[in-house]
């Protein structure tokens, strides 16, 4: 990948399998799974949404059928009067824990940065698990229902669902360098879907006992998952005596800078010593750089901007989608929730095929433009799919393909090469910050996204909401625009290199 002053080119495949100890498959494994539940418990919320909003709003009775009293008994759990205003509070919720899930990757990335990172993922885990279990399992069984209770769980939860993303990237930008990273963090990625698959999965099985059930489940399988983190990952190669990845990835850069003299000038500002973010320091210990060191690392805020526009569309997929079936064609919501799985299966190949591809080219904005162009297609055909669960799988995938890789990309491999640029001066301190300022900067769009998809479906219908998706799909392609005319302009001029060498 190249930005603006700050990748250096790798090897594509140097050290990926030599370097590979079953200390890395073992971290692999741990961050893979440990960000699958976080996900999986808040896929349950968008998967049982319609007996949600059934339990909160009064069933419809004809004008003879008698009226059960005491009224205040029987009619508590009465939110709202119609499933219109459910739907609507239902879509501020998300916009509320969105809001704050951004709020909180901002500030989690910089305590990640700080603090030992498997003790914050952990207890990110646990507490996440016990507020999930409070919100659907706990207030139905006390038959308590508070729309102000509500708000304030799903804050809480955003906050601490927040320490997920930032540390476990982290983790993998310690153990796994530049080489390969595509493919690798592009496979590793598939953590969110295989989460989404697996929340819609145990929502499904046991939806039919009521939505309290699925709560119950994801919450208690995510607070498993959370002790053994905490005693099981690694986080980083120093603590089992492996060399740091720092060390070899300089080695190779040394390699690398003596075979590509015609290559000298574009990197030529990246080795002045007046352009180092972190100062020479007689401690080996490398220190955390700040908030707004990090924002000005070249590529951060672009990307940022981006991602905020993409994960709206993505994120709307991950509230909306079985909700969207339910309502738009008349499906059964376990059937509509196991439906919904092919959207994250096609977002696992996608990321997967399009990180391995930018491997090969060194360069990541190409790819992600050329799947976000497919991916404005894939929108409108999906928004005129009809009544057919197989055809409307198969467009699912493909939209998924398009619009879960790039986003997979831009918030794993994308955040670690931002985080560790040669300005960084290799020091994975700055890989939790950039990836909370990516990531939270995303959720921020994905926030508001959620709000609007609920005004515009209400006022408009689902066919503006896809117009919508259009338009922000269309919108970060134009963010990252420079990053892509720059990267074309080397993968050019590298061509025509290897033309005059033959």
């Amino acid at each position: 990948m190249a930005v603006p002053g700050g990748l250096r080119r790798q090897p594509a495949n140097r050290g990926l399998v030599s370097h590979c100890t079953h200390h890395h498959i073992v971290v692999f494994l741990l961050t893979f799974f440990s960000y699958s539940l976080l996900h999986a418990s808040r896929k349950t919320f968008s998967n049982v949404k319609v007996s949600i909003s059934s339990q909160w709003t009064p069933s419809p009775r004809n004008s003879t059928a008698p009226e059960l009293q005491p009224y205040e008994l029987w009619n508590s759990s009465h939110l709202f009067q119609n499933a219109e205003e459910a739907t609507l509070f239902l879509g501020t919720l998300d916009t509320i824990f969105l809001f704050s899930y951004a709020v909180g990757l901002f500030v989690s990335g910089i305590v990640g940065d700080r603090l030992n990172l498997r003790w914050v993922l952990s207890f990110g885990m646990c507490s996440s698990a016990l507020v999930v279990f409070s919100f659907g399992t706990l207030t139905e069984w006390l038959h308590f229902y508070n729309k102000w209770f509500y708000c304030c769980l799903w804050v809480v939860n955003g906050l601490l669902q927040s320490t997920g993303w930032p540390c476990v990237v982290a983790v993998m930008g310690n153990w796994f360098g530049k080489a390969g990273r595509g493919f690798v963090f592009g496979l590793w990625s598939a953590c969110a879907s295989v989460g989404n698959i697996l929340g819609a999965f145990l929502a499904s099985c046991v939806l039919k006992y009521g939505y309290e059930y699925a709560f119950l489940v994801t919450a208690s399988v995510q607070f498993a998952g959370g002790v053994i983190v905490f005693f099981g990952l690694l986080t980083s190669p120093k603590e089992v005596g492996l060399p740091e990845l720092g060390a070899d990835e300089d080695e190779a850069n040394v390699e690398e800078d003596a075979n590509r003299p015609l290559m000298g000038n574009d990197d030529v500002d990246d080795d002045d010593q007046n352009y180092s973010i972190q100062a020479t320091d007689n401690d080996n210990q490398p220190k955390a750089i700040g908030f707004f060191q990090a924002c000005c690392l070249p590529g951060v805020v672009l990307y940022s901007l981006a991602y905020a526009c993409l994960k709206l569309v993505n994120y709307s997929f991950f509230f909306w989608l079985p909700f969207y079936l339910s309502s738009n064609f008349g499906w059964k919501e376990a059937e509509a929730d196991q439906l919904s799985i092919w959207y994250d299966v096609g977002g696992i190949i996608g990321g997967t095929i399009q990180g391995l591809i930018s491997d090969v080219l060194q360069k990541r904005a190409p790819v992600l433009a050329v799947s976000l162009l497919f991916a404005v297609g894939s929108l409108f055909g999906y928004s005129r799919s009809p009544n057919s669960k197989p055809i409307n799988a198969v467009i699912m995938a493909i939209t998924g393909f398009f619009i879960g890789g790039p986003s997979n990309m831009i918030s794993s491999a994308i955040s670690a090469d931002l985080g560790r640029q040669d300005l960084v001066k290799g020091s994975s301190e700055a890989l939790a910050t950039v990836t909370g300022i990516v990531d939270g900067t995303g959720s921020i769009g994905a926030a508001v996204g959620q709000y609007l998809v609920s005004l515009i479906q209400e006022n408009l219908g689902w066919m503006w909401v896809f117009y919508f998706f259009i338009l922000m799909t269309s919108s970060t392609i134009l963010f990252i625009s420079p990053l892509i005319v720059r990267e074309i302009r080397l993968l050019l001029h590298e061509w025509r290199l290897r033309t005059l060498a033959e």
